[in-house]
């Protein structure tokens, strides 16, 4: 049997990851954090300081824009770790032009066989707009497939705005 997950949903800058941050401060288990971001200039630089800074020491720190599924595996039974975020995960994969589908069954496959206990952030991109380039219309598409695939095998699903959390399926 896997272990838990949870799946943090919302908007930019609407709380998520903090949320999803104080969950994991919240266990007593020893906690790691998959960031899937790649770092191309000064602002991403600060911005992922200050998110080891806010942290602290005892969060072990794996950095995979790409493979997060091969990662989740090795992960320890007796440890809660944070994947923030989905998104920029699906990003990397569409800029690479990668199969996107493949990826996907890849990392859902991934995270159902995951030993550890997981908080998946991810971000709400339905809620605007439809896109005026073909480019950001695919990259919503996937992205909503993405979210439904991601809840659907969550134990767990909260929805945050504005730093309030809405759970949507189990509970906290």
């Amino acid at each position: 049997m896997s272990a838990s997950v949870t799946f943090i949903l919302g908007g930019a800058a609407s709380g998520k990851s903090k949320f999803a941050e104080d969950l994991c401060f919240k266990s007593s288990k020893p906690k790691s954090y998959l960031a899937t971001s790649q770092v191309f200039d000064s602002e991403m630089k600060e911005k992922v300081a200050a998110h080891l800074r806010q942290r602290g020491p005892d969060w072990t720190t794996y950095e995979e824009p790409l493979k997060a599924a091969a990662l989740l595996s090795q992960l320890p039974q007796d440890q809660i770790c944070l994947l923030d975020c989905a998104t920029m995960w699906l990003t990397n994969h569409l800029l690479a032009e990668h199969d996107l589908a493949t990826a996907q069954a890849e990392l859902i496959e991934a995270i159902s066989a995951c030993p550890a206990e997981l908080v998946i952030v991810s971000n709400e991109v339905g809620l605007g707009i439809v896109p005026e380039n073909a480019l950001a219309r695919r990259f919503r598409e996937a992205q909503g497939r993405l979210n439904i695939a991601l809840a659907a095998s969550a134990d767990t699903v909260v929805q945050v705005t504005a730093g309030l959390p809405l759970v949507l399926k189990g509970q906290l």
